[in-house]
């Protein structure tokens, strides 16, 4: 674990402290102006009460109240400028610290959203990282200066009166062990409740995005319940930590107030036997609670940069992880894509031992449309993600017009790469903003080529809005087929040059499978197409199709060599035709 905390705070300086090294010393600045100028007031009590009270110096009280107002001007005006240049500074780097995981997140594998629930993600990027606003923001620089102040109030005090000072100086270092013990058990606490809050929060982003089937199956119960136990989970983990900072804070209590009766009680001996005047005793007592304040105040700052460091711990995780697409491992650049895909003994496996594909060869020539047809399980879907590089085999070639594709940039590659999806995944905002997704700069005159191809305007055209109609979260204001017509509209308006379409018309209504099976016609139109077909009567025209059974290739060939074979094809074929 100190390994850890090591690895962490040197990431902390290095690409948090140091680059806002301009404001933080500003503030750094500002703390040896203004906290001197707070001690003015008790070093000048003992003045007010010993020489001024008691000997009626006027001309003294004068300089002294004028010292003592400008001391208090400094510290406001101080105060007001250290608070606004590095709270906002800390609020900008929030900003741009969710902005940067953001970004990592979207450049990790498909694997990695595969084994990662959405709300957690969501909170990783939003939640984790506020915790560096005490770490650039006021936290850290009144950490620094609170010790300052501690430190010339404790010269202060030895001057006036070294017994004195030892005394307070016992409690006070057993507070600050005890507390600094504390910390370090209580940062795997924070460490866990992130992780909690991030289970907690995906929970409920699924239970809000699946509130129909809820619904449909009355399940509310189920899902309060299972709610309530992560809630309940996270305040068992906050619970802890409340305990482990109120015991601490309790301590000091006891102790610093130990100190100060005890300093009370020698003071008043002192004043008794001639040694100490009254003035000197309150001005002591002055700087004593100079010195303990800040030391206090360590305890709650200490906490919220424990849970800060606790939050970077989770972020430094993300940025560590290694992105699908560096450019060190994928050095070739497409700069134009022709469409020839080859696969060359490729395996597959997502769990270790358990291979989901053997083997498997296949050539789809630039422009041609490949079927794959199997049982549910089978490698179908597999075998696509691997053509689209969602997915990296384990073993074997996979080549994009001769060029190893594990070797391709992404980025490159993907510009030329369209998707529809059985369900695919419509963002909230207008009809128009969705077609334009991949390509905002499309033409008015490419955009509307798309929708008519789709017969995207068979159903905008009754629309009161038309293509800036609002069609809601996932669309849902919208039916399937009017989604998935949408779906190939927006990879109508990308261009590409390879198209995935995995079962983009299943579970569709007679006239809605009609309106886009022509569309699709439309779309694959001279791309390389590869087709992950439910309804084999929609894929008779392809060049050809390949039956993937157990993770292999058990039939290739066109749909009249493949009925005239009497194969697995067949049968499926002539199931389907009897339903």
């Amino acid at each position: 674990m100190s390994k850890n905390k090591n690895v962490t705070f040197a990431w902390a300086v290095k690409n948090i402290i140091w680059p806002r090294r301009r404001a933080i010393f500003t503030g750094l600045l500002l703390i040896l102006i203004t906290r001197p100028a707070g001690l003015v007031l008790p070093w000048a009590t003992r003045y007010l009460i010993d020489d001024v009270a008691v000997n009626g110096n006027l001309t003294l009280l004068r300089w002294l109240l004028i010292g003592i107002v400008g001391a208090l001007i400094i510290q406001a005006v101080g105060s007001f400028l250290l608070t606004k240049i590095l709270s906002v500074e800390a609020q900008y780097l929030i900003s741009e610290l969710r902005v940067k995981v953001q970004k990592k997140v979207l450049s990790l594998p498909i694997s990695f959203f595969d084994n990662t629930k959405s709300g957690v993600l969501v909170s990783r990027i939003m939640t984790d990282v506020e915790g560096v606003r005490n770490l650039v923001g006021t936290g850290l620089v009144q950490l620094v200066g609170g010790t300052l102040t501690s430190i010339i109030a404790i010269y202060f005090l030895l001057k006036m009166n070294p017994y004195m000072t030892a005394f307070t100086l016992i409690p006070v270092s057993i507070f600050g062990y005890a507390a600094l013990k504390t910390f370090g058990k209580i940062r795997p606490i924070f460490r866990e409740r992130g992780k909690l809050n991030a289970e907690v929060t995906g929970r409920l982003t699924e239970t809000l995005n699946g509130v129909r089937v809820i619904k449909g199956f009355n399940a509310e119960e189920a899902e309060n319940k299972m709610f309530e136990q992560g809630a309940r989970r996270l305040y068992e983990n906050v619970k802890s930590s409340l305990t482990a900072t109120a015991f601490v804070t309790s301590m000091g209590t006891f102790l610093i107030g130990l100190a100060s009766a005890g300093v009370l009680g020698m003071g008043v001996y002192y004043i008794i036997q001639g040694e100490m005047k009254t003035g000197e005793l309150l001005s002591f007592v002055s700087f004593l609670g100079f010195m303990i304040a800040p030391i206090m105040q360590m305890s709650n700052i200490g906490s919220q940069l424990t849970e800060a460091f606790a939050g970077l711990d989770r972020s430094e995780e993300i940025m560590k992880m290694e992105p699908e697409d560096e450019l060190a491992k994928r050095p070739v650049i497409l700069e134009s894509l022709d469409g020839n895909i080859e696969f060359k003994n490729i395996t597959y496996s997502y769990n270790e031992g358990k291979e989901v594909l053997h083997g498997i060869s296949l050539s789809a020539p630039k422009g041609s449309v490949t079927a794959l047809v199997g049982s549910s399980g089978s490698g179908k879907s597999t075998t696509a993600s691997l053509a689209a590089a969602f997915l990296t085999p384990q073993s074997g070639l996979i080549t994009v017009d001769g060029q190893d594709l594990s070797k391709v940039n992404l980025e490159s590659y993907r510009k030329h790469l369209g998707v529809v999806l059985q369900d695919d995944f419509l963002f909230e905002g207008t009809i128009r903003e969705n077609i334009t997704f991949p390509r905002p700069n499309a033409t008015e005159s490419e955009i509307r080529e798309a929708i008519k191809n789709a017969y995207v305007n068979e159903f905008t055209d009754r629309f009161e809005d038309g293509l800036e109609t609002v069609i809601g979260e996932r669309g849902v204001k919208l039916s399937g087929g009017q989604r998935q017509r949408i779906s190939i509209a927006r990879a109508m308006v990308a261009n590409p040059k390879i198209i995935i379409l995995d079962e983009a018309t299943s579970n569709l209504d007679t006239e809605s499978e009609m309106y886009i099976q022509r569309s699709l016609n439309m779309l694959m139109k001279n791309r390389t197409t590869f087709v992950i077909a439910h309804r084999l009567s929609t894929i008779r025209q392809a060049d050809q199709i390949l039956v993937i059974e157990d993770g292999k290739i058990s039939e290739c060939g066109t749909h009249d060599e493949l009925i005239e074979k009497k194969g697995r094809y067949f049968e499926l074929y002539t199931y389907q035709s009897r339903i």
